[in-house]
């Protein structure tokens, strides 16, 4: 016990700094005058009080955090966080079970964006802006935030930082202080939500859909006020607004944080996920408005188009917004879709998937492979731009994208042998894994997550944190090895 009570005396803090993220939906309940203000008061109760009982119990434990500190305390507030975040779910939604409610805040702060919710347009304003007010804080990170403030809570914070991005590229540093790279990146993040939000009011989204939609578009999360998605209001503009600012949150926050920094956009140019990212988007939004205009689908390339472009977009960085049912597509368009968002989203933004940073390095490795072949002799490195990458980076994405693929085999097989179909099952998983949102079949974007019975709906929240944390960071606080002194 005495182990873990450094970190516990962290979550203790976390907790209660976590209570006033509770403040604008209390504030705007109160403003709007409906009716769930008394909820968002006990949640801020119960959990700054809870945050104060274990900051009491654990107090003397305090220490500077090793690394497997770090990786538990990452798992800890991911699964603890949601906890309380049911709590305004649960004080204002008739017959929700608990089982949903967590479902609904993990979806939330992974930034998912799927949900068991139906009647979204009939729930009081502030309850929409909490569970899009998830994905914006969970989108960043709640590390990030965690580490950003990490000054007033006295430890520091590189153990955090790594164990909450476990990308390729995770030791490089942005400024020297690691207090201030999260600030940067928050700060960055703060501003572009704030352009969006003026944005969609502007194109004629009233004042708390604009900020209910950027919470989820600058997250890619996928949550909206409405039970049609985005589709509800049928703006051409607004379609455009959400395409460019999913497309900003796509990038990555560190090549955002380096233009503002240097004032350039030369930090755009030398990003070569960037390249990767609009030019696979490109094509496959060609391929597909093509595919749906020879498949008699849509009867003009203006509608074709327009239809194509949002919905590839909207999955692919795993936003999530529908316009369409494009579950009733021909499957190849929502498969593809789908397949897209496992790695588009670059590493360092705020979408799921592998990250197209892994997707880069593992087609250099095959290419690199089929040159050995012909040529055995033949000295050849993977290189990003100009720098050749260690083969121990190499493995490491060889053995993400292996846990990648065996989660979702596995978790596959589960929720089958459970009872959903197969293609329902496959589908869910993946959008799942990915933090993507709707699937396909029985979770297409035209229905919701509530006909997973309980049992299936505790499956897909594994599958949420699991590919939130980039899988290593859960696994390993799970095997036995672990706890081993």
């Amino acid at each position: 016990m005495s182990q873990i009570l450094p970190v516990l005396h962290i979550l203790s803090k976390v907790l209660m700094i976590y209570a006033a993220a509770f403040l604008l939906p209390l504030a705007i309940s109160l403003g709007v005058g409906d009716g769930a203000h008394l909820a968002f008061d006990e949640a801020i109760a119960a959990t700054f009080l809870s945050g104060a009982l274990l900051w009491l119990v654990s107090r003397r434990g305090k220490r500077e955090l090793q690394t497997r500190d770090g990786f538990l305390l990452v798992v800890l507030i991911w699964v603890i966080m949601p906890l309380y975040s049911t709590l305004p779910l649960l004080a204002h939604i008739p017959d929700l079970s608990f089982t949903d409610a967590y479902f609904e805040a993990v979806s939330g702060l992974t930034a998912t964006g799927a949900t068991v919710l139906s009647g979204l347009d009939a729930l009081p304003p502030s309850i929409n802006v909490w569970r899009t007010q998830m994905h914006w804080i969970g989108g960043m990170g709640v590390i990030v935030l965690v580490v950003a403030v990490l000054p007033l809570l006295g430890v520091g914070g590189r153990q955090l930082f790594k164990a909450e991005t476990p990308t390729p590229m995770k030791d490089s540093k942005l400024t020297p202080r690691m207090a201030e790279t999260a600030k940067g990146l928050w700060v960055v993040y703060a501003l572009f939500t704030a352009a969006c939000i003026v944005a969609l009011w502007a194109g004629g989204m009233g004042w708390l859909d604009a900020l209910v939609h950027a919470f989820s578009v600058m997250g890619l999360g996928g949550m909206s006020s409405h039970d049609a998605s985005l589709g509800y209001f049928d703006s051409l503009t607004l379609e455009i607004i959400v395409m460019v600012f999913a497309l900003i949150a796509a990038i990555s926050f560190s090549t955002h944080f380096m233009a503002f920094r240097t004032r350039s956009l030369a930090a755009y140019r030398v990003d070569s996920e960037i390249r990767w990212l609009f030019g696979v988007l490109g094509v496959s939004i060609l391929g597909l408005t093509g595919f749906l205009l020879y498949k008699g689908f849509y009867l003009d390339f203006p509608e074709a188009l327009r239809y194509a472009s949002f919905n590839t977009i909207s999955v692919a960085t795993t936003l999530g917004f529908s316009t369409t049912d494009f579950n009733v597509w021909p499957y190849f368009a929502p498969l593809w879709m789908l397949f897209l968002s496992s790695f588009v989203a670059s590493s360092g933004s705020t979408g799921g998937g592998i990250k197209m940073l892994r997707a880069m390095l593992l087609y250099k490795q095959v290419y690199r492979e089929l040159i050995k072949l012909t040529h055995p002799s033949a000295e050849v490195h993977t290189k990003l731009g100009h720098q050749a990458v260690p083969n121990k980076i190499i493995y490491a994405v060889l053995a993400f994208l292996f846990i990648y693929v065996a989660s979702i085999v596995v978790l596959s097989f589960i929720l089958s042998a459970s009872g959903l179909d197969v293609f329902t099952a496959f589908t869910a998983v993946v959008a799942m894994v990915n933090n993507t949102g709707p699937g396909l079949g029985q979770v297409g974007p035209a229905s919701t997550y509530a006909i997973l019975n309980d049992f299936q709906t505790w499956v897909c929240s594994f599958a949420m944190l699991l590919g939130r944390l980039e899988f290593f960071t859960l696994l390993v606080v799970l095997t036995p090895v672990f706890w081993r002194k």
